[in-house]
């Protein structure tokens, strides 16, 4: 799973836990249940202008326990430090937007070409490779040069060798001809998957040695 899809999805779990407490406040604030003849139950926080998030009974019950403040101050120190990492973690991108392309011979020249455009060409090199099942590309910053790192599956019986031989000969030459790179270094994971009958028999297997 790429980083922009877990930030929004974490982003969309922050927000509607944001938005369901900030429409409850806003609720109670405007005395909405009275105007519009809603009765909630008696446990549902915040239903007129004049209560408080924390009753007073609420309050001396909770700061008169030990492990009250404690509790409270490390919760909110895991909190800033998680919110802290997470600050950093976007701020720190690995991966590339454009790739600047050489242009010998043209002068004051300079060419970029999207990041993202050279992924998909990669990956749709890779995965039309012979027992390629599924394939991922993604350029990441290298000291010098762009790096390129891959996630390939392969169908079951597929050769890792040749799929790397097929790798370098194809995509990778392309690539590196088509942007006038002076080199990409590539990072190749691959996963063959099993078929269907290996994984019966090994679980068959398993069974057997329990």
């Amino acid at each position: 799973m790429r980083r922009t899809v877990v930030n929004r999805v974490l982003l969309g779990l922050v927000g509607s836990v944001l938005l369901g407490f900030g429409v409850l406040v806003l609720a109670g604030g405007l005395d909405l249940y009275r105007r519009l003849g809603v009765h909630p139950p008696g446990w549902w926080p915040l239903t007129s202008p004049d209560q408080p998030v924390l009753s007073a009974r609420s309050r001396r019950r909770w700061v008169e326990s030990s492990w009250w403040w404690p509790t409270v101050i490390g919760a909110l120190a895991v909190l800033v430090a998680g919110m802290a990492w997470w600050l950093v973690a976007q701020l720190r991108r690995t991966g590339l937007h454009r790739i600047d392309v050489p242009t010998p011979g043209a002068g004051g020249l300079r060419l970029k070409v999207s990041a993202r455009a050279l992924e998909e060409a990669l990956e749709h090199g890779t995965s039309v490779l012979p027992e390629v099942e599924r394939a991922r590309v993604r350029l990441v910053r290298a000291p010098g040069h762009p790096r390129l790192r891959g996630a390939v599956r392969l169908t079951p019986g597929g050769d890792p060798v040749g799929l790397v031989e097929h790798f370098e000969d194809g995509p990778r030459v392309d690539a590196v001809r088509s942007l006038g790179l002076a080199e990409l270094p590539a990072d190749l994971r691959i996963r063959v998957r099993e078929a269907p009958a290996e994984r019966r028999r090994g679980r068959r297997r398993h069974r057997q040695l329990e």
